[in-house]
Protein backbone atom coordinates (compact mmCIF):
# COMPACT_ATOMS: atom_id res chain seq x y z
CA UNK A 1 0.00 0.00 0.00
CA UNK A 2 1.57 3.64 -1.23
CA UNK A 3 2.41 5.88 1.94
CA UNK A 4 0.69 8.96 2.03
CA UNK A 5 2.15 12.27 0.87
CA UNK A 6 0.73 15.21 2.13
CA UNK A 7 -0.76 17.97 -0.33
CA UNK A 8 1.17 20.98 1.72
CA UNK A 9 4.18 19.99 -0.02
CA UNK A 10 3.31 20.38 -3.21
CA UNK A 11 3.35 24.03 -3.70
CA UNK A 12 5.71 25.90 -6.62
CA UNK A 13 9.43 25.95 -5.70
CA UNK A 14 11.34 29.16 -5.08
CA UNK A 15 12.63 29.46 -8.75
CA UNK A 16 15.20 32.31 -7.90
CA UNK A 17 16.98 29.16 -5.81
CA UNK A 18 16.78 26.59 -8.96
CA UNK A 19 18.41 29.43 -10.90
CA UNK A 20 21.18 30.05 -8.35
CA UNK A 21 21.63 25.99 -8.49
CA UNK A 22 22.26 26.52 -12.20
CA UNK A 23 25.17 29.33 -11.95
CA UNK A 24 26.56 27.33 -9.01
CA UNK A 25 26.93 24.49 -11.73
CA UNK A 26 28.28 26.87 -14.17
CA UNK A 27 31.30 28.03 -11.61
CA UNK A 28 31.51 24.28 -10.74
CA UNK A 29 32.11 23.45 -14.43
CA UNK A 30 35.12 26.27 -14.19
CA UNK A 31 32.61 29.36 -16.02
CA UNK A 32 32.55 32.77 -14.54
CA UNK A 33 29.13 34.00 -13.22
CA UNK A 34 28.04 37.53 -12.43
CA UNK A 35 25.64 36.64 -9.56
CA UNK A 36 22.54 39.26 -10.45
CA UNK A 37 20.08 36.57 -8.87
CA UNK A 38 20.11 36.74 -5.10
CA UNK A 39 18.67 39.03 -3.44
CA UNK A 40 21.44 38.57 -0.63
CA UNK A 41 23.85 41.54 0.79
CA UNK A 42 27.61 41.26 -1.07
CA UNK A 43 28.60 42.58 2.41
CA UNK A 44 29.66 40.48 6.08
CA UNK A 45 27.58 41.08 8.76
CA UNK A 46 29.04 44.69 10.71
CA UNK A 47 32.12 44.42 12.32
CA UNK A 48 30.28 45.45 15.67
CA UNK A 49 28.00 42.31 15.22
CA UNK A 50 31.02 39.83 14.93
CA UNK A 51 32.93 41.31 17.28
CA UNK A 52 29.71 40.14 20.01
CA UNK A 53 28.88 36.79 18.42
CA UNK A 54 33.10 36.12 19.57
CA UNK A 55 32.29 37.54 23.01
CA UNK A 56 29.24 35.21 23.12
CA UNK A 57 31.01 32.00 21.57
CA UNK A 58 33.51 32.83 24.71
CA UNK A 59 31.60 34.06 27.58
CA UNK A 60 27.93 32.66 27.10
CA UNK A 61 26.42 29.18 27.27
CA UNK A 62 24.20 30.18 24.41
CA UNK A 63 21.23 28.05 25.48
CA UNK A 64 17.34 28.97 24.77
CA UNK A 65 16.15 31.98 25.45
CA UNK A 66 12.80 33.15 26.00
CA UNK A 67 10.67 32.69 22.84
CA UNK A 68 9.72 36.69 22.22
CA UNK A 69 13.50 36.92 22.41
CA UNK A 70 16.52 38.07 24.68
CA UNK A 71 15.28 41.38 26.75
CA UNK A 72 18.21 43.58 25.31
CA UNK A 73 17.59 42.82 21.74
CA UNK A 74 13.80 43.98 22.26
CA UNK A 75 14.58 47.19 23.85
CA UNK A 76 16.90 47.88 20.76
CA UNK A 77 15.02 47.41 18.17
CA UNK A 78 12.32 49.36 20.12
CA UNK A 79 14.70 52.32 20.34
CA UNK A 80 15.12 51.95 16.73
CA UNK A 81 11.87 53.35 16.09
CA UNK A 82 12.31 55.76 18.28
CA UNK A 83 16.03 57.02 16.17
CA UNK A 84 14.68 55.88 13.15
CA UNK A 85 10.50 56.79 12.89
CA UNK A 86 10.11 58.87 15.72
CA UNK A 87 7.43 55.59 17.04
CA UNK A 88 7.32 54.79 20.42
CA UNK A 89 6.61 51.00 19.85
CA UNK A 90 6.01 49.53 23.20
CA UNK A 91 8.58 46.89 24.02
CA UNK A 92 5.84 44.16 25.39
CA UNK A 93 4.58 44.43 21.43
CA UNK A 94 8.38 43.52 19.93
CA UNK A 95 9.04 39.92 18.88
CA UNK A 96 12.27 38.27 17.90
CA UNK A 97 11.71 35.74 14.91
CA UNK A 98 13.34 33.11 13.29
CA UNK A 99 13.90 35.32 10.35
CA UNK A 100 11.52 37.17 8.73
CA UNK A 101 10.43 33.57 7.31
CA UNK A 102 9.40 32.78 10.60
CA UNK A 103 7.47 35.92 11.17
CA UNK A 104 5.43 35.40 7.99
CA UNK A 105 4.35 31.84 9.96
CA UNK A 106 3.53 33.69 13.11
CA UNK A 107 1.95 36.25 11.86
CA UNK A 108 -0.35 33.86 9.15
CA UNK A 109 -1.34 31.16 11.98
CA UNK A 110 -2.11 33.37 14.51
CA UNK A 111 -4.34 35.65 12.41
CA UNK A 112 -6.12 33.27 10.02
CA UNK A 113 -8.04 30.08 9.90
CA UNK A 114 -7.96 27.76 7.03
CA UNK A 115 -9.86 28.65 4.05
CA UNK A 116 -9.11 32.33 4.72
CA UNK A 117 -8.48 34.51 1.68
CA UNK A 118 -5.48 36.75 2.02
CA UNK A 119 -4.56 39.18 -0.81
CA UNK A 120 -1.02 39.89 -2.42
CA UNK A 121 0.54 41.80 -5.25
CA UNK A 122 1.30 40.71 -7.93
CA UNK A 123 4.22 40.73 -9.00
CA UNK A 124 5.51 39.74 -5.34
CA UNK A 125 7.34 37.74 -3.00
CA UNK A 126 6.62 34.29 -3.90
CA UNK A 127 7.02 32.95 -0.90
CA UNK A 128 4.00 34.51 0.58
CA UNK A 129 1.64 33.20 -1.79
CA UNK A 130 3.75 29.11 -1.25
CA UNK A 131 3.36 29.86 2.57
CA UNK A 132 -0.15 30.25 2.77
CA UNK A 133 -0.95 27.76 0.48
CA UNK A 134 1.03 24.95 2.42
CA UNK A 135 -0.92 26.14 5.44
CA UNK A 136 -4.38 25.55 3.74
CA UNK A 137 -4.84 29.56 3.17
CA UNK A 138 -6.13 31.15 -0.19
CA UNK A 139 -3.60 33.11 -1.70
CA UNK A 140 -5.46 35.82 -3.51
CA UNK A 141 -2.90 37.60 -6.30
CA UNK A 142 -3.71 41.26 -6.84
CA UNK A 143 -2.47 42.26 -10.59
CA UNK A 144 -0.56 45.25 -10.09
CA UNK A 145 0.86 47.55 -12.87
CA UNK A 146 3.23 50.50 -14.05
CA UNK A 147 0.14 52.62 -12.76
CA UNK A 148 0.13 52.38 -9.29
CA UNK A 149 3.93 51.61 -9.12
CA UNK A 150 3.26 47.84 -9.12
CA UNK A 151 1.48 48.43 -5.24
CA UNK A 152 -1.77 47.68 -4.49
CA UNK A 153 -3.98 50.77 -3.78
CA UNK A 154 -8.15 50.43 -1.98
CA UNK A 155 -9.32 50.99 -6.03
CA UNK A 156 -7.48 47.92 -6.80
CA UNK A 157 -8.79 45.87 -3.72
CA UNK A 158 -12.37 46.87 -4.59
CA UNK A 159 -12.24 45.31 -7.36
CA UNK A 160 -9.87 42.52 -7.74
CA UNK A 161 -10.04 41.41 -4.40
CA UNK A 162 -13.21 42.11 -2.54
CA UNK A 163 -13.88 39.96 -0.32
CA UNK A 164 -10.59 39.26 1.83
CA UNK A 165 -9.61 38.64 5.55
CA UNK A 166 -5.78 39.41 5.20
CA UNK A 167 -4.09 42.07 3.03
CA UNK A 168 -0.06 41.54 2.40
CA UNK A 169 2.04 44.37 1.76
CA UNK A 170 5.46 45.28 1.13
CA UNK A 171 7.23 48.55 0.80
CA UNK A 172 10.27 48.44 -0.79
CA UNK A 173 9.01 45.37 -2.73
CA UNK A 174 10.84 42.55 -3.93
CA UNK A 175 11.09 41.67 -7.01
CA UNK A 176 10.44 45.84 -8.26
CA UNK A 177 11.74 47.72 -5.35
CA UNK A 178 8.97 50.33 -5.61
CA UNK A 179 7.59 51.76 -2.65
CA UNK A 180 3.98 52.88 -0.85
CA UNK A 181 4.36 56.74 0.20
CA UNK A 182 2.55 57.88 3.80
CA UNK A 183 -0.63 58.77 1.72
CA UNK A 184 -0.86 55.61 -0.05
CA UNK A 185 -0.11 53.92 3.35
CA UNK A 186 -2.45 55.62 4.98
CA UNK A 187 -5.17 54.89 2.71
CA UNK A 188 -4.29 51.67 3.06
CA UNK A 189 -4.65 51.17 6.54
CA UNK A 190 -7.57 52.96 6.89
CA UNK A 191 -9.37 50.48 3.95
CA UNK A 192 -8.55 47.59 5.69
CA UNK A 193 -9.37 49.17 8.98
CA UNK A 194 -12.91 49.96 8.04
CA UNK A 195 -13.29 46.38 5.98
CA UNK A 196 -12.34 44.13 8.91
CA UNK A 197 -8.97 43.31 7.21
CA UNK A 198 -5.74 42.07 9.01
CA UNK A 199 -3.20 43.81 7.31
CA UNK A 200 0.72 42.63 7.11
CA UNK A 201 3.23 44.93 6.30
CA UNK A 202 6.28 43.80 4.89
CA UNK A 203 9.14 46.32 5.78
CA UNK A 204 12.43 43.91 5.75
CA UNK A 205 13.82 46.50 2.80
CA UNK A 206 14.02 49.24 4.87
CA UNK A 207 17.18 51.19 5.40
CA UNK A 208 17.26 50.38 1.32
CA UNK A 209 15.72 53.14 -0.15
CA UNK A 210 17.23 56.20 -2.22
CA UNK A 211 15.44 59.62 -1.39
CA UNK A 212 12.69 59.01 -4.04
CA UNK A 213 9.70 57.81 -1.92
CA UNK A 214 9.30 58.79 1.73
CA UNK A 215 9.48 56.02 3.93
CA UNK A 216 6.33 55.02 6.21
CA UNK A 217 6.13 52.55 8.49
CA UNK A 218 2.42 51.05 8.96
CA UNK A 219 3.35 50.79 12.50
CA UNK A 220 2.79 54.55 13.39
CA UNK A 221 -0.58 54.06 11.28
CA UNK A 222 -1.84 51.82 13.60
CA UNK A 223 -1.86 48.80 16.21
CA UNK A 224 -3.90 46.51 14.49
CA UNK A 225 -1.28 45.52 11.84
CA UNK A 226 1.87 43.20 11.76
CA UNK A 227 4.71 44.74 11.03
CA UNK A 228 7.48 42.02 10.13
CA UNK A 229 11.50 43.40 9.50
CA UNK A 230 14.49 41.38 9.15
CA UNK A 231 17.97 41.71 9.56
CA UNK A 232 18.88 40.20 6.64
CA UNK A 233 18.64 43.03 4.08
CA UNK A 234 19.66 46.12 5.75
CA UNK A 235 21.97 44.84 8.32
CA UNK A 236 23.40 42.48 6.15
CA UNK A 237 23.05 39.44 8.45
CA UNK A 238 21.24 37.24 6.10
CA UNK A 239 22.74 33.81 7.36
CA UNK A 240 22.22 34.65 10.85
CA UNK A 241 18.55 33.89 10.47
CA UNK A 242 17.22 36.54 12.55
CA UNK A 243 14.01 38.93 12.56
CA UNK A 244 11.50 40.59 14.33
CA UNK A 245 7.73 42.02 14.62
CA UNK A 246 5.56 44.38 15.90
CA UNK A 247 2.61 42.40 17.04
CA UNK A 248 -0.80 43.75 17.69
CA UNK A 249 -1.69 43.47 21.34
CA UNK A 250 -4.79 41.14 20.95
CA UNK A 251 -2.41 38.32 19.38
CA UNK A 252 0.43 38.47 21.60
CA UNK A 253 -0.62 34.86 23.57
CA UNK A 254 -1.34 33.34 20.15
CA UNK A 255 1.90 34.24 18.66
CA UNK A 256 3.98 33.41 22.01
CA UNK A 257 2.37 29.88 22.07
CA UNK A 258 2.95 29.20 18.34
CA UNK A 259 6.23 30.59 19.01
CA UNK A 260 7.24 28.60 21.76
CA UNK A 261 5.85 25.37 20.40
CA UNK A 262 7.09 25.93 16.85
CA UNK A 263 10.76 27.41 17.24
CA UNK A 264 11.04 27.40 21.27
CA UNK A 265 12.75 30.43 20.79
CA UNK A 266 15.15 32.51 17.94
CA UNK A 267 18.93 31.28 17.34
CA UNK A 268 20.41 32.37 20.43
CA UNK A 269 24.06 33.36 18.84
CA UNK A 270 22.43 35.57 16.55
CA UNK A 271 20.32 37.41 18.97
CA UNK A 272 23.00 38.63 21.80
CA UNK A 273 25.16 39.17 18.12
CA UNK A 274 22.39 41.62 16.79
CA UNK A 275 21.75 43.72 19.55
CA UNK A 276 25.19 45.32 18.28
CA UNK A 277 24.03 45.87 14.78
CA UNK A 278 21.99 49.04 16.24
CA UNK A 279 25.80 50.50 17.19
CA UNK A 280 26.63 50.04 13.12
CA UNK A 281 25.06 52.12 11.31
CA UNK A 282 27.98 54.04 9.87
CA UNK A 283 28.44 50.72 8.09
CA UNK A 284 25.36 50.34 7.49
CA UNK A 285 24.57 53.12 5.66
CA UNK A 286 28.12 52.88 4.00
CA UNK A 287 26.59 49.73 2.31
CA UNK A 288 23.51 51.46 1.19
CA UNK A 289 25.44 53.37 -0.36
CA UNK A 290 27.06 51.43 -2.63
CA UNK A 291 24.08 49.79 -3.59
CA UNK A 292 23.29 53.36 -4.44
CA UNK A 293 25.63 53.77 -6.81
CA UNK A 294 25.05 49.95 -8.51
CA UNK A 295 21.60 50.96 -9.17
CA UNK A 296 22.50 54.13 -10.53
CA UNK A 297 24.88 52.38 -12.98
CA UNK A 298 22.07 49.59 -13.99
CA UNK A 299 19.51 52.49 -14.75
CA UNK A 300 22.18 53.94 -16.95
CA UNK A 301 23.42 50.97 -18.62
CA UNK A 302 20.63 48.28 -19.01
CA UNK A 303 18.89 50.65 -21.61
CA UNK A 304 22.13 49.98 -24.09
CA UNK A 305 21.44 46.51 -23.66
CA UNK A 306 17.44 46.90 -24.68
CA UNK A 307 16.45 46.71 -21.28
CA UNK A 308 14.66 50.29 -21.19
CA UNK A 309 11.27 49.48 -19.25
CA UNK A 310 12.52 49.33 -15.59
CA UNK A 311 10.22 49.53 -12.63
CA UNK A 312 10.85 52.45 -10.33
CA UNK A 313 13.51 51.40 -7.91
CA UNK A 314 12.51 52.95 -4.97
CA UNK A 315 14.63 50.81 -2.51
CA UNK A 316 15.70 47.22 -2.00
CA UNK A 317 18.18 46.36 -4.50
CA UNK A 318 16.23 44.97 -7.21
CA UNK A 319 15.16 46.25 -10.77
CA UNK A 320 12.65 44.60 -12.61
CA UNK A 321 12.67 44.81 -16.16
CA UNK A 322 9.67 44.15 -18.69
CA UNK A 323 11.45 42.09 -21.60
CA UNK A 324 8.40 41.36 -23.37
CA UNK A 325 10.16 43.36 -26.41
CA UNK A 326 12.81 40.78 -26.42
CA UNK A 327 11.16 37.29 -25.35
CA UNK A 328 8.09 35.47 -24.17
CA UNK A 329 9.05 33.25 -22.13
CA UNK A 330 11.37 34.80 -19.24
CA UNK A 331 13.00 31.31 -17.80
CA UNK A 332 14.21 30.48 -20.96
CA UNK A 333 15.64 34.00 -21.51
CA UNK A 334 17.19 33.83 -18.66
CA UNK A 335 18.94 30.28 -19.03
CA UNK A 336 20.11 31.69 -22.43
CA UNK A 337 21.53 34.66 -21.02
CA UNK A 338 23.60 32.63 -18.17
CA UNK A 339 24.30 29.83 -20.79
CA UNK A 340 25.43 32.67 -23.39
CA UNK A 341 27.13 35.74 -20.73
CA UNK A 342 27.49 33.97 -17.70
CA UNK A 343 25.06 37.05 -15.94
CA UNK A 344 22.47 34.92 -13.45
CA UNK A 345 19.24 36.99 -13.24
CA UNK A 346 15.79 35.20 -12.11
CA UNK A 347 12.86 35.20 -14.12
CA UNK A 348 9.99 36.65 -13.15
CA UNK A 349 7.33 34.04 -13.27
CA UNK A 350 8.79 33.43 -9.70
CA UNK A 351 6.58 37.07 -8.72
CA UNK A 352 4.06 36.73 -11.12
CA UNK A 353 2.52 33.39 -12.09
CA UNK A 354 0.22 35.36 -14.63
CA UNK A 355 2.28 37.98 -16.26
CA UNK A 356 5.92 37.07 -15.71
CA UNK A 357 6.78 35.46 -18.93
CA UNK A 358 7.32 39.26 -19.74
CA UNK A 359 9.59 40.11 -17.11
CA UNK A 360 13.01 39.51 -15.08
CA UNK A 361 14.34 40.81 -11.82
CA UNK A 362 18.00 41.89 -11.69
CA UNK A 363 19.63 41.89 -8.36
CA UNK A 364 21.96 45.16 -7.68
CA UNK A 365 23.07 43.76 -3.93
CA UNK A 366 26.75 42.70 -5.52
CA UNK A 367 29.76 44.62 -6.21
CA UNK A 368 29.84 48.01 -8.03
CA UNK A 369 32.71 45.78 -10.35
CA UNK A 370 30.15 43.18 -11.05
CA UNK A 371 27.71 45.67 -11.97
CA UNK A 372 29.76 47.06 -14.35
CA UNK A 373 31.18 43.96 -15.74
CA UNK A 374 27.37 42.39 -16.04
CA UNK A 375 25.98 45.95 -17.81
CA UNK A 376 28.78 45.53 -19.99
CA UNK A 377 28.39 41.85 -21.53
CA UNK A 378 24.65 42.49 -21.40
CA UNK A 379 25.50 45.55 -23.78
CA UNK A 380 27.48 43.10 -25.69
CA UNK A 381 25.42 40.05 -25.82
CA UNK A 382 22.18 42.60 -27.13
CA UNK A 383 24.25 44.39 -29.80
CA UNK A 384 25.78 41.02 -31.35
CA UNK A 385 21.92 39.79 -31.51
CA UNK A 386 19.99 39.80 -34.29
CA UNK A 387 16.34 39.61 -32.23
Amino acid sequence: MALKISRRGQIAPFIVMDVMRAANAREAEGADVVHLEVGQPGTSAPAGVLDAARDALAGDRLGYTLAFGVPELRARIAEHYRARYGLDVPVERIVVTTGSSGGFLLAFLSAFDEGDRIALAEPGYPAYRNILTALGFEPVGVPTDEGTRFQPTPEILQKAAPDIDGLIIASPSNPTGTMIDPAGMAALVDYCRGQGIRLISDEIYHGLTYQTVETASAAGLTDDAFVINSFSKYFSMTGWRLGWMVVPMDLLRAVECLAQNLFISPPSLSQRAAVAAFDCYDELDANRDRYARNRELLLRELPKAGFDKLAPADGAFYIYADVRQLTNDSPEFCARMLAETGVATTPGVDFDPARGQAYIRISFAGTTEDMAEAAKRLIAWRGGRGD
